[in-house]
């Protein structure tokens, strides 16, 4: 049940987000508050991404910009490996077959979703790097919670079940 709950309010709040402008979402105000003396610039100059078809890096984009574009693939990386693993607890819970594989193509459909909506919104793009950014953050959260039960059947601790 608990499991349900969650699983509804993350898919709500990535709904949410979906259909936010970037200006509506952007924090680089608070990084230029937050990070005045753009620490670690030296370091993530030497760091370069190809996102869209172009280089991003420090020198591209800005120190700031640069940071938050990690802050936000990160967060289409966790949040959606956290949402993964919802839906594999989810599928566990009703006992169907392969729960990690319904729940890695339910990310590939969400994220496709996500980023197609995405595209209708003012100042935003629909990326397909995302949406491989958002998978990959399932299976890997995925891998770890098979880790963690594996680990935890070992050690005859007991699995939580997610219903």
């Amino acid at each position: 049940r608990i499991i349900t709950i969650l699983l509804v309010l993350s898919l709500c709040t990535v709904l949410y987000m979906s259909n936010m402008t970037y200006e509506q979402q952007s924090i680089t105000p608070e990084l230029q508050q937050l990070l005045k003396d753009e620490p670690s610039k030296e370091l993530l100059s030497n760091v370069e991404l190809n996102f869209w078809g172009s280089p991003i890096s420090v020198d591209t984009w800005g120190y700031h910009s640069f940071i938050e574009l990690i802050l936000r693939k990160a967060v289409h990386f966790f949040g959606y490996g956290a949402i993964g693993v919802l839906l594999y607890l989810f599928y566990r819970g009703l006992q169907r077959k392969l729960p990690s594989v319904l729940a890695i193509v339910s990310v590939i459909i969400l994220a496709s979703l996500d980023e197609y909506n995405q595209s209708f919104i003012p100042s935003r793009t629909g990326a397909m790097q995302d949406v491989i950014v958002d998978v990959l953050g399932a299976i890997t959260c995925i891998t770890l919670v098979h880790l963690v039960l594996y680990v935890m059947k070992r050690l005859n601790v007991r699995v939580f079940s997610g219903k």
